[in-house]
């Protein structure tokens, strides 16, 4: 089933989905032809691969990661690294333009001089799914997280403070944007599974770039 998955209507448009948390309706668009092309540079030096947690469990989203950290995963806990397990050797340099998105969707949202250090990248095929979360493996918390949309649609899961907290279901399409920080930089999220569909671009795929300050 094709869908209408560029959502041009709402595309330029900043909606506010907590205090101090904000979807940037499109803000990817004007970059996509520079970031399709560096992520296959970044997965032919840092493969994607499907991580186990520290409870055993193997995650449905495939993950690599590029920057001078990257998030990984085993039966030893989550933490970040400078060095890829899998290949042994640092992660990829993160990509100017992946780099100058992240720096200017951070100040559109009022995070003005973020420098993120960890870019992970996810990869969604239908059935995938994040369950609900915090990012709390970096050093400090004083940083947004700021998390790109391409390919297929999703619906975000954006919670409270507490596990239990009702979860917000914020429908992504290709190209949006969400910053993150401040009194809302520890709220609980996730991603519902992945539906089947077809994007132009990626297919049955969904890439989401996950840019935080982590070292």
């Amino acid at each position: 089933m094709n869908l209408d998955l560029f959502h041009d209507a709402d595309s330029g448009r900043r909606e506010r989905i907590g205090p101090s948390a904000f979807v940037l309706r499109g803000f990817a668009l004007p970059y996509v032809d520079e970031l399709l092309p560096a992520i296959s540079g970044i997965e032919a030096a840092a493969p994607f691969r499907n991580m186990v947690t520290p409870g055993g469990f193997t995650m449905s989203v495939a993950l690599t990661n590029c920057g001078a950290l990257g998030w990984t995963t085993d039966r030893r806990g989550y933490r970040y690294t400078d060095i890829d397990p899998d290949t042994s050797r640092p992660w990829p340099a993160m990509p100017i333009p992946f780099a100058r998105l992240a720096r200017e969707a951070a100040a559109a949202a009022g995070f003005a001089g973020f420098e993120p250090d960890a870019c992970l990248i996810n990869r969604y095929l239908p059935g995938s799914r994040m369950s609900l979360h915090q990012d709390r493996d970096e050093r400090d918390f004083s940083a947004p997280i700021v998390s790109v949309s391409l390919g297929m649609p999703a619906i975000f899961l954006f919670g409270g403070h507490e596990r239990a907290d009702k979860a917000a279901k914020v429908q992504l399409y290709h190209g949006d944007v969400v910053v993150w920080g401040g009194e809302d930089r520890l709220r609980y999220h996730g991603v519902m599974p992945l539906k089947h569909g077809s994007h132009p671009l990626l297919g049955s795929t969904r890439i989401n770039f996950t840019f935080r300050k982590a070292g």
